[in-house]
């Protein structure tokens, strides 16, 4: 043990992707020291600001502005914005006496990562994707205590060649998660029957709709093949139609927030590949069909890719994918229980459970390294 932190600052927000690392990093955190004051930085419109009070975390407001890519008017205002949002992240690392200032990107972070800078504090940037986010990239520059949720990140990307492998905070419930002992109390309180396989379908917090009108359109043949579907559309899908009187059960929900009961109940993932989702279905073990979401610049398909080689999944490109295709691969594969057995033990060879542990003790070291000007 290399000591404990006594306060610490937590800065990332505007998307899941960024906000449940840090909440999972903040559970780590409190269960060491029930004490530890943790400070959380984001912004009155990021989903942070519904999430982290929500989980009895002190949220602090900052400004934060998005940086711009292109040559522009708002490139112009964008070092005078940036300053004054970091001295205003200055002055709640003063006011808390942060230790360690944990970034794990979105705008928001930039302010904090300029603040623990100007300040010598020890800095850590947690990144998930490949290429990096362009806050994070931002904060790289500033600290040499980076870390990954990946291995392919370090291979891929020159720039985190030095970073620590830790893997992704998970939320306990998830990584604690014993899938086969609670497959039947998950089915229960879905309403799913115990004897069938279960085809577990889920894009991202606002749906996915391709997965949605593929898996609608394949509903009979599921169905008919006795397989039982628990479908998550998402916030906006709500016009998504499910046939009537099927002869299974076929559960539709708009949202879930207790992932860790359909991946309890599931035999196998229909799902995007964003890297959260390719980090906690590893680790629990889930094979997965990953559909990466096609546009910006393909990192969910890096972020599927290697679970796929280690033997956890399959990938189908999101213009594949169709009620046929599902039809044709993914009826056969929840058939075939041995095939299903030996890729969720793939997958959670690759996958790891205790990222937030070893980000903490990634965080005590950066400290020990750097010290603190105020300690």
């Amino acid at each position: 043990m290399i000591g404990e932190l006594r306060s610490v600052v937590l800065a990332g927000g505007g998307t899941g992707g960024h906000v449940y690392p840090l909440l999972a990093f903040a559970d780590c955190l409190r269960r060491h020291d029930p004490y530890v004051r943790i400070t959380c930085l984001g912004t009155e419109r990021g989903l942070e600001s519904e999430l982290v009070p929500r989980h009895g975390y002190e949220l602090r407001h900052i400004p934060a502005h998005q940086l711009p890519r292109s040559v522009n008017m708002n490139l112009v205002r964008t070092p005078d914005r940036m300053w004054r949002a970091a001295r205003a992240a200055g002055k709640i690392l003063e006011e808390v006496k942060a230790e360690v200032v944990v970034g794990f990107g979105g705008y928001v972070s930039v302010p904090a990562y300029l603040a623990a800078w100007r300040r010598e504090l020890p800095l850590v940037v947690h990144e998930v994707n490949v290429p990096p986010g362009v806050a994070n990239r931002l904060g790289m520059k500033f600290t040499k205590h980076v870390a990954v949720g990946f291995p392919h990140q370090t291979q891929q990307v020159d720039a985190l060649r030095n970073a620590r492998v830790v893997g992704v905070p998970l939320r306990q419930s998830i990584a604690t998660l014993d899938r086969a002992a609670t497959r039947d109390r998950a089915r229960e309180y879905f309403g799913l029957r115990p004897d069938l396989p279960v085809l577990f379908v889920f894009g991202a917090s606002q749906g996915a709709r391709t997965i949605n009108l593929a898996t609608a359109g394949a509903a009979k043949a599921l169905s008919a093949a006795g397989i039982q579907v628990l479908h998550i559309i998402g916030a906006r899908n709500e016009d998504v139609e499910i046939p009537p009187d099927l002869p299974v059960p076929y559960v539709k929900l708009k949202f879930l927030d207790q992932m860790e009961l359909g991946y309890a109940a599931a035999d196998l993932a229909l799902c995007r590949g964003g890297a959260i989702t390719c980090a906690e279905t590893a680790a629990v073990g889930l094979p997965a069909i990953y559909v990466p979401y096609p546009h910006s610049n393909r990192e969910q398909y890096r972020n599927a890719l290697p679970v796929v080689e280690a033997g956890g999944g399959l990938i189908v490109d999101d213009a594949e994918l169709s009620p046929e295709w599902i039809e044709r691969t993914a009826v056969p594969l929840l058939h075939d229980p041995q095939r299903l057995s030996t890729m969720g033990a793939a997958a959670a060879a690759y996958g790891v459970r205790d990222g937030d542990e070893r980000l903490r003790e990634f965080a005590l070291e950066a400290v020990v390294a750097t010290g603190v000007p105020w300690a």
